[in-house]
């Protein structure tokens, strides 16, 4: 099999998710790679919540990043206040049109597109303990693992790869 007849490995959409919130997450996750950051997208976390992008850097700070496509959105989902039991740094990524105002003063705020993204706020700091940071990086590398094993065999014994 020659390169240029090798078909691009994708990952499955799981339908939950608006194309707007799609836009975003992957205009958000480019900028987290610009910034140095693997990004893994709809991770399961131990408090059964998911989020919505996890970003590991080279020195094993961990973000997350809640994306919220519409004012209605951010209205109607507050199990976010759960995720900095999980992270370092908790921001929200979002589109140009949703007012920034309506975001908490202690998170970051991401404001993207499909293309790209800016960082509009940072967050601030809280550092994870020891165990957490190394459940958090065990989810993250063993999802990210699974992933990528099922693109490269979709019919193996893999399961719910989170």
């Amino acid at each position: 099999m020659t390169l240029a007849s090798r078909q691009p490995l994708e990952l499955p959409v799981d339908g939950r998710q608006s194309e707007t919130a799609l836009a975003v997450a992957r205009g958000a996750a480019r900028l987290l790679h610009a910034h140095g950051f693997c990004v893994v997208s709809e991770l399961p976390l131990p408090s059964g919540r998911r989020a919505d992008l996890v970003a590991l850097d080279g020195g094993g700070e961990l973000w997350i990043v809640e994306v919220k496509s519409s004012v209605a959105d951010f209205r109607a989902d507050q199990k976010w206040q759960d995720y900095r039991a999980h992270c370092d740094r908790l921001f929200f990524a979002t589109t140009l049109e949703v007012p920034c105002e309506i975001f908490p003063p202690d998170t970051g705020l991401i404001v993207a597109d499909a293309f790209g993204a800016q960082f509009v706020c940072e967050a601030p700091q809280h550092k994870l303990p020891a165990a957490t940071r190394k459940a958090m990086m065990l989810l993250f590398a063993r999802a990210a693992a699974l992933r990528l094993q099922s693109l490269a065999d979709p019919n193996g014994p893999y399961g719910d790869v989170g």
